[in-house]
């Protein structure tokens, strides 16, 4: 989905699995009018799934966009895929901002993460 430099880069926090993610990769269109606005909304509206749990976004040099979505269970994932909303924008994107993409879809069995606390010490010379 979008990008947003305004806000922190924090990746979504490590779950108790079981959960599932919804991994889509893209590689847009030059004409790219209208995708902000309904990517914008489709965020919105994700976030009112229940079992909703969070979404990371990646972007390559090359363009290819990366959007992972988190889910707390199937039924979240399948209200999230069934919504009218996203939907229609699944079926603009196909017709005008997407020239490929793929979709894949897992349930997550291991996770964990990591946050440091201290930045590291850099050594000093003696």
């Amino acid at each position: 989905m979008s990008d947003h430099p305004e806000l922190p880069v924090v990746p979504v926090e490590a779950y108790e699995p079981p959960y599932y993610v919804a991994v889509f990769t893209a590689l847009r269109t030059e004409d790219q009018s209208g995708y902000s606005e309904t990517d914008a909304r489709m965020e919105d509206l994700v976030k009112e799934v229940p079992g909703f749990l969070g979404m990371d976004h990646a972007q390559t040099p090359g363009g290819l966009g990366i959007t992972v979505g988190y889910f707390r269970d199937a039924d979240a994932l399948t209200q999230w895929r069934s919504n009218a909303e996203h939907r229609a924008a699944q079926n603009r994107g196909r017709a005008e901002w997407y020239q490929r993409y793929t979709l894949h879809v897992a349930k997550v069995e291991r996770s964990h993460g990591f946050v440091r606390t201290q930045l590291p010490q850099k050594p000093t010379a003696g």
